[in-house]
């Protein structure tokens, strides 16, 4: 938390939201001016946390949730429009963003899409901010993408910087590619699931990040939803042994999972080394809702 930028990034259906929430809680209680921003127009984080409702076309907006903890969700067409207008005469940028032909021209282009959304993150994380009357942040938790999207966003900067060469795009690209390589300006975060394929996806991005162009190590891995090592021993043997029930086939299931969960965690501890690897426990819950008290516990969980 010491640094401007977290992004929080996994494969899918592990629980990316739920821990960027939880970061950007755990940020917000102890001070810090916090920002947790969505991708791709998406917008659960601020369903989960927040009381009412954003009023609809809003999305692009930073939302004061309270207690210090801030929304956005971003979408390339909105971050267009700001950074065209931005740089732009008002009379040039209002044609621009209107024309149908430049917008099939963004749509087209290979990682525009990325680049002009973590251009957006990147504004969000300066201390002097070109959005107009915004204040800034001490902190902006980025939900990213899946793993491999994830990777892309991160990448896009130093990828246009390097095929422009010269210019605005090349200047403004590696700007951003500086703060994203950098480790002490951004930490990267992968959360997984104690299973066989979350770890192996977890594994091939700590790879994927150590290539060129970014270099970047992960800061943490965050594996959610660990099952509690409920029976040990001697309740182990019993449980063996004890004539199979409904309710005793359900603790051996459990027992097994638990196991399952212990023994991936061992894997992906040796295979990280010394990257700090955090557990969440199971939170019971229905599936895909997250709740803001629940998110609050894990989020002391994560940082205690």
């Amino acid at each position: 938390m010491s640094k401007p930028l977290v992004v929080v990034t996994g494969k899918g259906g592990v629980g990316k939201s739920t821990v960027a929430a939880a970061l950007g809680m755990a940020a917000a209680s102890r001070g810090l001016r916090t920002i947790v921003a969505e991708v791709s127009a998406r917008d659960d984080v601020s369903r989960a946390l927040a009381t009412d409702a954003p009023a609809p076309g809003t999305t692009f907006v930073e939302r004061d949730l309270g207690d210090g903890l801030h929304h956005i969700s971003i979408d390339p067409e909105s971050a267009l429009e700001e950074y065209v207008r931005d740089q732009l005469p008002r009379g040039v940028s209002d044609l621009l963003t209107s024309s149908r032909m430049f917008a099939y021209l963004v749509a087209a282009t290979p990682g525009l899409r990325e680049l002009l959304t973590v251009g957006k993150v990147w504004e969000l994380a300066q201390p002097d901010r070109r959005t107009p009357g915004a204040h800034p942040y001490d902190l902006v938790v980025l939900d990213a993408p899946a793993t491999g999207h994830g990777v892309g966003v991160l990448t896009a900067p130093g990828t246009f910087a390097d095929a422009a060469r010269m210019g605005p795009v090349a200047r403004q690209g590696g700007k951003i590619h500086a703060m994203l390589a950098d480790p002490e300006r951004t930490a990267i975060v992968a959360v997984s699931r104690a299973e066989e394929m979350p770890v192996n996806e977890t594994l091939t991005l700590r790879d994927a990040l150590a290539d060129d162009p970014l270099r970047q190590r992960l800061a943490a891995v965050v594996v959610n939803g660990v099952l509690p090592n409920r029976f040990r021993g001697a309740e182990l043997r019993a449980l063996e042994a004890a004539p199979p029930s409904r309710a005793v086939r359900a603790a051996r299931t459990e027992a097994a999972r638990a196991r399952a969960h212990r023994s991936q965690l061992a894997r992906l501890r040796r295979s990280v080394g010394d990257v700090p690897v955090r557990t969440l426990p199971f939170v019971f819950g229905d599936a895909g809702d997250l709740d803001g008290a629940a998110v609050a516990r894990l989020g002391e969980e994560l940082v205690r």
